[in-house]
């Protein structure tokens, strides 16, 4: 399976522009051995890694400076992936994350098959499925989730775009995305809504 995924990994990284195939190939390279990452996301630039290894996520928390006990959104390419990962998706989660127009992050009960650390003390996990090309394409290849933290120590003001990271972040991943460094855009973080086994719904940040 592994072997097959690899293969499929690299039969895209074919068909993509040029100046996305080196970041693709690099980000997957090194989220496969444990490292960490620096890259654009649907929202802010974030820090990410392998969520299912623990011990790059314990890397994530360092550079951020951040305590465990916190838990990480997690990036997915689909609702059907991340159902590896909960018990049970509501289905009302399938239609939120099909109609809406913004950047949605949707905390699950009883995470499973992931690092300890991204999951929350109650047994929560918080997923997002990014509608951008480029963490798409991450996903996809990459085959599991990824964290997706803000790029900032903790406690300081999340970066807006990549001129707002500090060096102290940068030199800290292994690996930092060149695609969208000089897009001055002003991004902001995801909505958050929870849902509950029944599938009520907690709004956590509009």
């Amino acid at each position: 399976m592994e072997s097959f995924r690899y293969d499929f990994t690299f039969y895209y990284l074919n068909i993509l522009e040029n100046n996305l195939k080196e970041d693709i190939k690099q980000c997957i390279n090194v989220l496969r051995n444990g490292g960490t990452i620096l890259y654009p996301t649907d929202t802010i630039w974030g820090i990410g890694c392998d969520a299912t290894n623990e011990n790059a996520v314990r890397r994530v928390f360092e550079i951020k400076q951040r305590a465990d006990s916190k838990s990480l959104i997690l990036l997915a390419e689909s609702a059907s992936q991340i159902s590896v990962y909960v018990e049970k998706i509501p289905e009302i989660a399938y239609d939120l994350i099909e109609i809406s127009d913004k950047p949605l992050t949707i905390i699950y009960s009883n995470a499973k098959n992931l690092a300890k650390s991204v999951v929350a003390e109650d047994g929560s996990v918080g997923f997002r499925v990014p509608k951008d090309d480029f963490c798409q394409m991450l996903c996809k290849m990459f085959g599991k989730p990824i964290v997706s933290t803000s790029a900032n120590t903790s406690g300081e003001k999340s970066p807006a775009n990549f001129t707002e990271i500090t060096e102290n972040i940068i030199k800290s991943v292994d690996y930092v995305v060149k695609f969208r460094q000089d897009d001055k855009t002003l991004s902001a973080p995801s909505s958050i809504i929870k849902l509950g086994q029944n599938a009520e719904i907690q709004i956590i940040r509009k």
